[in-house]
């Protein structure tokens, strides 16, 4: 996707020819637990500011486009405090609250409309996710809610257009 500094690939796009981008999500995962520290904070940092890079680009070509961040850990970087520092799953928020919540096309380029930390796990028959709001890890999502408040930001960017409910999504 061609952004305004830049091409950047992101991982699921919808964009039309008449408004260009019109929602982005961009995925970063951190599986597996560094060998020497045994947690998942490794390359967080540099993660985020992937995400971010991102973020600013595709803002500066695409001010009305929707961009929602998913960055989802193992379910272990909930547990993996020590006496030294907060779980991954803490830190992460801390890390990520101050990049959510672009509500007006003007806003700082670098925030996401929503970012999202996500939890998966994948022993067992049956793995599962749920997210968090960056900055908000008590109030857990699953991935249709994600989906709704993504769609519901298209639907008030671009109300000529499209319309959003009963989670039904069609153009106007």
């Amino acid at each position: 996707m061609a952004g305004g500094i830049g091409n950047k690939k992101v991982d699921v796009t919808w964009a039309t020819e008449e408004s260009g981008l019109m929602l982005a999500f961009s995925i970063k995962c951190i599986n597996f637990r560094d060998a020497r520290t045994k947690n998942y904070q490794k390359n967080f940092t540099n993660r985020r500011g992937d995400m971010l890079f991102e973020a600013v680009t595709l803002h500066r070509r695409f001010p009305y486009s929707t961009l929602i961040g998913l960055f989802i850990f193992d379910s272990g970087a909930k547990a993996d405090a020590t006496s030294q520092r907060a779980a991954t799953f803490v830190n992460a928020h801390r890390g990520l609250s101050l990049f959510t919540g672009r509500a007006d096309p003007s806003a700082r380029e670098e925030q996401y409309e929503k970012l999202y930390v996500g939890l998966a796990t994948t022993e067992g028959s049956t793995p599962s996710i749920s997210f968090t709001e960056a900055g908000s890890p008590e109030d857990a999502l699953d991935l249709d809610q994600v989906i709704d408040a993504a769609l519901e930001v298209v639907v008030a960017r671009n109300s000529d257009s499209y319309g959003y409910h009963d989670r039904k999504f069609r153009p106007l």
